[in-house]
C-alpha cells in the first residue's frame, strides 16, 4: 500500500506559494526610472548619453515594444505591482495606491516576503510608500530631496535678473530646470544610488535572498541635474521634432494643455512653448537621464564588486513614456506611442546564452512583469493576475508572445498590436452606457511618428471592428 504524506495538501492549503531551496533563490534587482523614454544608446541612434544602461541591454534582453499601463507614474506603478489591469475606477490617477484600488491584490513585494525574500525599497517605487508597506522588510526609504541653490541660469533661455520674476509667477515656485555646480549626492538620485550600494554590500554578507527595488526620480521635472551632465550635450544642435504640429484628422480628446509643465515659471498658461524653451527643456531632459544613467552605473558597479551579479536577476523600466514636443506635446497623459512606450531590460543569469544582448519585438505589457520575476524566481504566481510570463521570451527572443499591449488614459482605452494603435474615446451617457465619442487608428508599418489618424477613413472599418473587439474584450473593467 502506498503512503501519502499529508504535508504536500497541508501546505497547499495554508499558502499558495512553492518556495525553493535557499541556495536555488536568485536575487532580483529592480530599476525603476520615472519619465523614462526609449530614447537611450542602447534603443537605436539617440543623442543621450546612457553608458551604463546601455550596457546592462549589452547583457540581457532589450524590448523593444514594451508598452505601461497607464500614463501616469502612481497608476502605472499600482498596475505593475499588483499584476493587474486599470479600468475606469481602478488606477486612473497618479494618486494611485493598491491598498485603495485593489485591496484583494497581493503585491509583488507582499509576495516575494512571503516567499522568503528580503524585500526593500528605496527612492520612487511605489507613488505612497504606505501603500502595502508590510511587504517590505523594513520601512521604505527615501532621500531628502532638498537641492543646492542654483548657481548660473540656463543661459539661452532667460536672463538672470528674470528669475527671481518668474519663479513668483509659478505654481510651485521652481523653473522648469536647473544646472547646479554640484556633486551627484547632493541631489536625491545621487543619495538613492548611494544607499542602494550600501544595501547591497549588506545583503552581499547574508544567505537571505533579496528583492532590493531602486526608484530613481530623474528625469522627472523638473529637469535639474549637476552642470557636468548638462556639459555633455552643451554643444549639440538641438531640434525640435519632426512632427511639432497635431496629427492630421486627431481628435480633440487626443490633445492636452500638459498642465504638470506649465506649472512652472516662465512657461506659458497655454498656446505653444517658445522654440527657446522647447529647445532647452530637451536638453534637460537629456542631461538628467545621464545623471541617472550615472546612477544607474553606480548600482550595477556594486553588484559586480560584491559578487552577486552571477545569481541576480536584473529588471529595468520606466514608469512610461515622455513627449519632448511631439505633437506638440510635452508630458505624458495621453495614449500616443511616446507616452504608453518604456524602456524595459532584463538580464536573468539563466537565460544568458538565450538573450544576452539581444533584442526582442514580442510586446509586453507591464503587469507581465509580475508573474515573470515570480517564474525567474521559482515561485508559483498568485491566482488573478491580468498578465503573463516573459520567460518564453527570456528563452527565445522571436517567441511571438500575446501579441497586443493594452493601456489607457482617463476616458481613453488603447491597443497596441504588431502593426496597429487603436484608441477609443468613451463617455457615459445618461443611461450609464459607454458612448464611443472619437477613435484613433494609426498604422505603425507606415506612419511610425502617429502622424496621421485612419480612423475617420471608411476603408479601415473592418481594421477597426476588429481592433475594437479584441481591445473590449481585455481591456480592464
Amino acid at each position: 500500500m502506498r503512503i501519502v504524506s499529508v504535508f504536500p495538501i497541508l501546505a497547499s492549503l495554508l499558502c499558495s506559494i512553492i518556495v525553493p531551496a535557499k541556495g536555488d533563490r536568485p536575487n532580483i534587482l529592480m530599476i525603476a526610472v520615472d519619465d523614462l523614454r526609449t530614447e537611450l544608446g542602447c534603443y537605436g541612434e539617440s543623442h543621450i548619453v546612457s553608458p551604463n544602461i546601455d550596457r546592462l541591454a549589452a547583457s540581457g534582453l532589450r524590448f523593444d515594444r514594451a508598452y505601461c499601463m497607464v500614463p501616469t507614474c502612481g497608476a502605472s506603478r499600482a498596475s505593475l505591482f499588483s499584476g493587474r489591469r486599470p479600468s475606469p475606477d481602478r488606477f486612473v490617477r497618479y494618486t494611485a495606491r493598491i491598498d485603495e484600488d485593489s485591496p484583494q491584490s497581493i503585491g509583488l513585494h507582499q509576495y516575494l516576503k512571503r516567499a522568503g525574500y528580503r524585500t526593500a525599497s528605496l527612492g520612487k517605487i511605489l507613488h505612497y510608500p504606505a501603500d502595502q508597506s508590510d511587504g517590505w522588510s523594513e520601512s521604505p526609504w527615501r532621500p531628502d530631496r532638498s537641492e543646492p541653490t542654483i548657481t548660473e541660469p540656463i543661459l539661452g533661455w532667460t536672463e538672470p535678473a528674470n528669475i527671481n520674476a518668474l519663479l513668483k509667477q509659478s505654481r510651485n515656485k521652481r523653473l522648469p530646470f536647473a544646472s547646479f555646480d554640484a556633486e551627484d549626492e547632493a541631489l536625491g538620485d545621487g543619495k538613492v544610488a548611494a544607499e542602494a550600494v550600501r544595501r547591497i554590500k549588506t545583503f552581499a554578507k547574508s544567505e537571505e535572498p533579496f528583492f532590493l527595488a531602486v526608484g530613481f526620480f530623474k528625469p522627472h521635472l523638473p529637469f535639474n541635474a549637476p552642470k557636468k551632465y548638462w556639459d555633455l550635450y552643451d554643444k549639440l544642435p538641438i531640434d525640435l521634432p519632426d512632427n511639432y504640429y497635431p496629427p492630421e484628422d486627431a481628435p480633440k480628446e487626443a490633445i492636452h494643455n500638459f498642465g504638470e509643465l506649465r506649472n512652472y515659471g516662465g512657461v506659458p498658461k497655454s498656446g505653444p512653448i517658445p522654440d527657446a524653451m522647447a529647445r532647452t527643456l530637451i536638453r534637460g531632459y537629456y542631461a538628467c537621464v545621464s545623471y541617472t544613467d550615472a546612477q544607474i552605473g553606480k548600482v550595477l558597479d556594486a553588484l559586480d564588486a560584491e559578487g552577486l551579479a552571477d545569481n541576480t536577476i536584473v529588471i529595468l523600466w520606466g514608469d512610461h513614456g515622455w513627449n519632448l514636443g511631439e505633437h506638440t506635446l510635452w508630458c505624458k497623459h495621453c495614449t500616443f506611442e511616446n507616452a504608453m512606450q518604456a524602456p524595459l531590460i532584463i538580464r536573468s543569469p539563466v537565460h544568458r546564452s538565450s538573450s544576452q544582448g539581444s533584442t526582442t519585438k514580442t510586446l509586453a505589457e507591464f503587469i507581465d512583469i509580475y508573474p515573470t520575476l515570480c517564474d525567474l524566481a521559482g515561485i508559483k504566481p498568485p491566482s488573478g493576475l491580468d498578465g503573463q510570463s516573459l520567460v518564453p521570451t527570456l528563452e527565445n527572443p522571436a517567441d511571438p508572445g500575446k501579441g497586443f499591449a493594452i493601456g489607457r488614459f482617463r476616458d481613453g482605452d488603447t491597443i497596441r498590436t504588431d502593426r496597429w494603435r487603436y484608441t477609443e474615446y468613451s463617455s457615459e451617457e445618461s443611461s450609464g452606457r459607454l458612448k464611443i465619442v472619437a477613435r484613433m487608428l494609426y498604422d505603425h508599418d507606415r506612419d511610425p511618428d502617429e502622424n496621421r489618424n485612419l480612423a475617420n477613413l471608411p476603408e479601415y472599418a473592418s481594421i477597426i471592428t476588429e481592433l475594437s473587439k479584441q481591445l473590449n474584450a481585455q481591456k480592464g473593467r
